[in-house]
């Protein structure tokens, strides 16, 4: 048996994309679970495309250990520099990218390219662009998740919970990226990747999506848009079973059980560890503010004392002013790569309840149509036994598709169960790598800072040494004139 690699590449630092020609700085590749770190990706005439959002932690299997996935592309570390995958290697490349502000008022959205690259053959090109809304993705979710009982679905990134921020600059990146994140995340799943639904909002057009959402919502009674508040009701519900509000037919298997009572201890302590990020963040922020305002001050003092002092404060005003401009810089990093993986794993532990209510509800109708199967066989019985054969072939018939119903009932759920003890697995390897990842270059980030503002500080001792220095012996030399 071919022994085959499992790698993933995740940027460290700024990137350029011109013309399909990709300049990487450092890099981190990790294989089978280690880890190992390089230079330069590529550069110059390489063509590979890489996708500009670099969040995602995307896994395939290469049977070379000098490829590997970025956001779902499959980068071909050869002198040649293709962007096709292996021989025999399917790929798939989603990038979200130029978000643009449509229309005005109350109608306004902001609409997204998705730029599609793969060798797989059920597609209709090897590169094709859409343009698509927020509610397209949503749209896609829903779909998802309605045909895929027991897989987890990836999250979305939320709604702005204020509407004078939907529109600002990091709100709309912030979102970009989490959107990229989310489709590559479907295009790497074994399943939810052969998705019809999948491939059909990759390829049409914005003309043909406006109409088949159209129809199904005439159809359906609801729109896509409405299923966050309808994702919020489902969440509802499984703390009220949870919390014994309500006494619904349940499963008594302690291992699910046990199951059940983790991802709820997870989320509470994911969403703390969330908001203590999110103040982690505001912090490096007003304090970079406030250094500013220091730097400002301090060199206006230094412009009235003149001489060594005035230097020494003018020295002491411009460091404040880099420093503040690396804990900006740091705030912004600790955002994008500490507090939103955080908020990301939160958003999938919600997906991961919403999984538990189709269970529950396939359980419970599983349940219920057993139960009905029975009482049809006794009345079945009945009618024997009382001689009332005139209605006995029709109630046989009747137990005849009920038992049908219970059948397909029981294999649905023993599907979902399945399907959602291979997601378990599958969740708990890539949290395990992820959060290790994110919270050792965490660490990694407040130590280099930690040193930066260190050596900032150290540079200005001798200064101030020489300005109190200088003092003194002008003093003594007052005091000799004396």
């Amino acid at each position: 048996m071919e022994h085959v690699h499992l790698i993933h590449v995740e940027r460290k630092d700024m990137y350029n994309v011109c013309n399909d020609n990709v300049k990487l700085g450092s890099y981190r590749v990790r294989v089978n679970g280690g880890y190992t770190e390089g230079d330069d990706v590529g550069e110059g005439g390489d063509d590979r495309t890489i996708s500009p959002s670099l969040d995602a932690w995307n896994y395939v299997d290469a049977s070379n250990a000098m490829d590997a996935t970025l956001d779902g592309v499959i980068v071909q570390q050869s002198s040649v520099g293709s962007s096709t995958a292996p021989m025999g290697q399917s790929f798939m490349s989603v990038t979200v990218s130029d978000p643009v502000k449509m229309g005005n008022g109350v109608q306004a959205y902001v609409s997204y390219r998705v730029i599609t690259k793969t060798n797989m053959p059920e597609y209709q090109a090897p590169e094709f662009h859409v343009i698509r809304r927020y509610s397209d993705f949503v749209w896609l979710h829903e779909r998802l998740a309605e045909k895929n009982k027991g897989i987890f679905i990836p999250p979305l990134p939320e709604k702005s919970a204020v509407e004078k921020f939907r529109f600002s600059a990091e709100f709309i990146e912030l979102r970009r990226r989490g959107l990229d994140v989310f489709l590559n995340r479907i295009a790497s799943h074994p399943q939810l990747r052969q998705s019809e639904d999948l491939k059909f909002f990759l390829q049409v057009n914005e003309e043909a999506m406006d109409r088949t959402r159209s129809v199904e919502s005439t159809i359906f009674g609801k729109k896509p848009s409405d299923f966050i508040q309808i994702f919020k009701d489902v969440q509802s519900r499984v703390s009220d079973a949870v919390l014994g509000k309500e006494k619904p037919v349940e499963e008594t298997d302690s291992d699910y059980e046990r199951l059940k009572h983790y991802i709820f201890e997870l989320e509470d302590h994911l969403s703390e560890a969330q908001k203590q990020a999110f103040r982690l963040v505001k912090r490096h922020r007003e304090l970079g503010q406030s250094l500013v305002d220091f730097g400002k001050a301090v060199k206006l003092l230094g412009t009235c004392e003149g001489g060594s002092l005035g230097k020494a404060f003018a020295a002491l005003g411009s460091q404040s002013e880099m420093l503040s401009f690396k804990l900006q810089e740091e705030a912004q990093d600790l955002l994008l790569n500490f507090e939103e993986p955080l908020k990301d794993y939160v958003r999938t532990v919600q997906s991961i309840k919403a999984t538990m209510v189709d269970r529950a509800q396939a359980f419970r109708q599983q349940c219920e149509l057993v139960e009905s199967a029975k009482l049809k066989e006794i009345n079945v019985e009945r009618l024997r036994a009382t001689r009332q054969e005139n209605k006995v072939p029709e109630a046989e018939a009747e137990y005849r598709d009920v038992k049908v119903q219970s059948e397909e009932a029981t294999k649905r759920l023993e599907s979902i169960i399945k399907l959602m003890n291979q997601e378990m697995k599958r969740f708990q390897e890539e949290k395990t790598l992820d959060l290790g990842f994110v919270f050792h270059e965490f660490a990694k980030g407040q130590a280099q800072l930690a040193n930066n503002i260190a050596e900032a500080w150290r540079t200005l001792i001798p200064k101030l040494e020489n300005c109190s220095q200088d003092t003194k012996a002008k003093a003594n030399i007052d005091s000799s004139s004396d």
